[in-house]
């Protein structure tokens, strides 16, 4: 038999190992580091009022650096930790529509393994790509409300001159309507505009070698009133609700206007760029986030590529929801160690590289299907590659999307916490 249990048995268990081994070295490290930056911190809060600096860790270390040492650490950036990123429409787009993804996939792959009461997906031909063209329409409203409510909480804290997140400048930057406007139609027309462009070419190639896999016109014009009819005014409503959400205050004893725990600066602080270790540059280990995340999934991911590309069909959907899930809490933690790495390097821009760490699953994703088209596969020609390319390209991106706004999620969750539990001056 094509799928032996064993081996996704196998595969769930190597999976649930490394979310054990990851699980452990976050709490071991960033419990333990946190803890001993928070008694470092206090310290130097309470020495501001008099109190005695002979204190020391459990390592022996003095808590609090000598005269003329420098302070360093996550917590001095707490008046830029909040700053927005830079081209936040585009950055919240981007959130929004992996949120959509993270709903669609969750919902694609629950409506599989529910076939007992519907009948098995793969029992009428079409049904899988049905549920995703469904799925995605009816959660496109995810997608407009989380892109408009990361939006209007990160707009307070733009630059009102120049880029957000960096210097000074003299250009001054866009209205808030005008990026209002150009947040709602980036999460309208984003995703949609790169795949459809993807899919033209490849129906045109079709359509040139004379193949069944062309996708005739009558088909597409459907397609493209359901996205025009229902998609899009989801989506827009979305925003909408976004935009006017009530958002929760940044902690307690914080007014209902403030969604941070710290106040943002009007001035940017320089990010170091001497004296930084090379885990502290988020280009360094952004990649290693990556990979591990891919280490969790590869296995299962050889029988998806098998049953797109080798004819066969899939059918275990319990196995890949639990291997779903690991990918989403494989990919929080190695977020949350970039992070952290990141800050304490005095480097808040923070928002990118939680994005980017997540997201570079993908990368590792879309090699393996480089490997698995020259080892495992027999296809030649212009035809055969320009549709395997094509189709992996698009898995890439959607995996991209959808790892890179779950790991800014937790990323998210991370920092908020860790700076509401500081003393401020």
């Amino acid at each position: 038999a094509f799928f032996k249990h064993q081996i996704h048995w196998f595969s769930i268990f190597n999976s649930f190992m490394m979310v054990m081994f990851l699980t452990g070295l976050v709490a071991l490290i960033l419990l333990r580091t946190l803890r001993k930056d928070y008694a470092k911190y206090s310290m130097g809060h309470d020495l501001e009022l008099g109190g005695d600096e002979d204190e020391y860790d459990d390592d022996g270390k003095p808590l609090v650096p000598g005269p003329g040492t420098e302070e360093s650490g996550w917590k001095q950036v707490h008046g830029d930790v909040f700053r927005a990123p830079r081209l936040l429409p585009l950055f919240a787009a981007l959130l929004g529509t992996g949120w959509q993804l993270v709903v669609l996939t969750f919902g694609v792959i629950l409506y599989a393994c529910l076939g007992s009461l519907h009948g098995a997906v793969h029992e009428e031909r079409g049904e899988v790509l049905h549920s995703i063209l469904w799925c995605y329409v009816f959660s496109s409203i995810v997608a407009g409300y989380m892109s408009g409510s990361y939006f209007k909480r990160y707009y307070a804290t733009t630059n009102p001159r120049g880029k957000s997140g960096s210097g000074s400048s003299d250009v001054p930057m866009p209205t808030g309507t005008s990026m209002w406007q150009a947040t709602m139609f980036l999460t309208v027309v984003l995703l949609p505009t790169i795949m459809a462009a993807i899919l033209s070419a490849l129906n045109f190639i079709s359509l040139v070698y004379g193949t069944i896999s062309y996708i005739p016109f009558m088909v597409i014009l459907k397609v493209f009133l359901i996205y025009i009819f229902m998609s899009v005014p989801l989506t827009i409503f979305g925003t909408l609700l976004g935009r006017h959400a009530k958002l929760a205050a940044g902690g307690k004893g914080k007014p209902a206007g403030e969604h941070f725990p710290c106040r943002v600066n009007a001035i940017p602080r320089p990010i170091p760029d001497e004296g930084v270790a090379w885990y502290g540059k988020p280009q360094n280990i952004v990649s290693f986030a990556g990979l591990l995340s891919f280490g969790s999934i590869f296995i299962e991911l050889y029988y998806i590529l098998t049953s797109l590309w080798n004819y066969k069909y899939y059918h275990v959907y319990g196995f890949l929801l639990g291997v779903y899930a690991i990918l989403m809490i494989v990919v929080c933690m190695t977020t949350v160690i970039v992070v952290y790495f990141c800050l304490n390097a005095e480097n808040y821009l923070w928002q990118w590289t939680a994005f980017a760490s997540g997201a570079s699953t993908a990368g590792y994703v879309f090699l393996y299907g480089v490997y698995y088209y020259i080892f495992k596969t027999g296809m030649n020609g212009f035809l055969q590659t320009s549709f395997y390319f094509g189709y992996m390209g698009l898995i890439a991106l959607n995996l991209g999307l959808l790892c890179g706004t779950v790991g800014h999620f937790a990323a998210s969750k991370f920092v908020r916490t860790i700076f509401q539990n500081v003393k401020v001056d």
